[in-house]
């Protein structure tokens, strides 16, 4: 039975993940970076910059030592960007007990190979811990969840021993947890949907209609499950809450970071003008050039992705790519 529960990262999806299991009494510790941010955490009980007035329960803490955070966690959740997983897990692995669960819930890959979470994982941990190297994915607004709402997602890893018992921490009455053995579709599906999300925002920025911000989202569920597919995912799981369910959250919600930037830039902001706007990570920035490298690897059509690479960091206008992708020859949808 899990009892002791560490969140690697104050993010915001880290802090809210924090406060649902804490909400059910389970003893919850969260790693903070500095000893004056877990102070901060702990002194006003909210997490004032990304989780303002949402209060903590009274059995999640904060701490900057590992040893005290980490030591006795049956389940350590890292909950960093995707840049950062590596380096988290290098300074936190030697604390890990041996049969702890690592559940990744970033939404990434990392540059310049295209590595799922999972593989990094597989990569700096021992291989003691492998079989407990577990990934989330879902529409799973933070905010929504912090603030009592009902949402689901769905976990993925191989040991179906360890599965069942984040599912069994993790489910509440507002927070249904689903399981999957499909690890590699899992993750691609929560990575790759902030592709579509950036050229849902573009849509949206230029106001041409849902119209075609439905055939978008439509299009660029294919060419995801394309590449997926491609890797050794299974197709059905892009039709699930890591696929189509995170698609329709992140493509419609005010409160999506990749939407939110693919609109801005859609009116004419650069993207570093936008980053420095922004209090949060925004994954599909890094996730697109990731995946075109990945689809070039894999001999995958991506063309949505495509436009998306140069209207980030070429130039290409919103407008433009808009009528490049309407452009395209003709060809059966199937």
């Amino acid at each position: 039975m899990i009892n002791t529960v560490a969140i690697i990262g104050s993010t915001t999806w880290g802090t809210t993940l924090g406060i649902i299991l804490a909400r059910t009494g389970l003893p919850v510790t969260i790693l903070t970076r500095t000893s004056s941010e877990a102070n901060d955490l702990n002194s006003h009980r909210e997490h004032r910059r990304f989780l303002p007035s949402v209060t903590f329960p009274p059995s999640l803490v904060a701490s900057w030592d590992p040893v005290e955070a980490v030591g006795e966690a049956r389940v350590a959740i890292i909950a960093v960007p995707s840049d950062r997983l590596r380096q988290n897990l290098v300074q936190i692995k030697d604390f890990l007990i041996p049969d702890a669960v690592v559940l990744s819930v970033a939404k990434g890959l990392e540059m310049p190979d295209g590595k799922r979470m999972s593989q990094i994982m597989e990569e700096e941990l021992p291989p003691a811990l492998h079989s407990g190297i577990c990934v989330l994915s879902g529409p799973n607004l933070a905010k929504e969840i912090a603030q009592g709402k009902p949402a689901s997602t769905v976990i993925a890893g191989r040991n179906s021993d360890k599965l069942a018992d984040v599912q069994d921490i993790l489910m509440s009455p507002t927070f249904r947890v689903y399981t999957s053995r499909d690890v590699v579709g899992v993750e691609l599906g929560g990575a790759l949907k902030n592709i579509i999300a950036l050229g849902a925002g573009f849509a949206d920025g230029l106001e041409i209609g849902d119209n075609i911000k439905a055939a978008f989202i439509t299009r660029g569920l294919a060419e995801i499950t394309r590449l997926g597919v491609a890797a050794g995912a299974q197709p059905m799981t892009f039709a699930g809450l890591a696929g189509l369910g995170d698609i329709v959250a992140t493509c419609a919600s005010p409160l999506s970071r990749n939407r939110h930037v693919g609109e801005q830039l859609a009116r004419g902001k650069t993207w570093p003008e936008i980053r420095e706007s922004m209090d949060n990570v925004a994954e599909g920035i890094i996730t697109t050039g990731a995946a075109l490298k990945l689809a070039q690897e894999l001999n995958v059509e991506m063309p949505i992705a495509q436009v998306t690479q140069r209207v980030l960091f070429e130039g290409l206008p919103a407008k433009e790519a808009i009528a490049e992708l309407m452009g395209r020859p003709p060809r059966p949808e199937w």
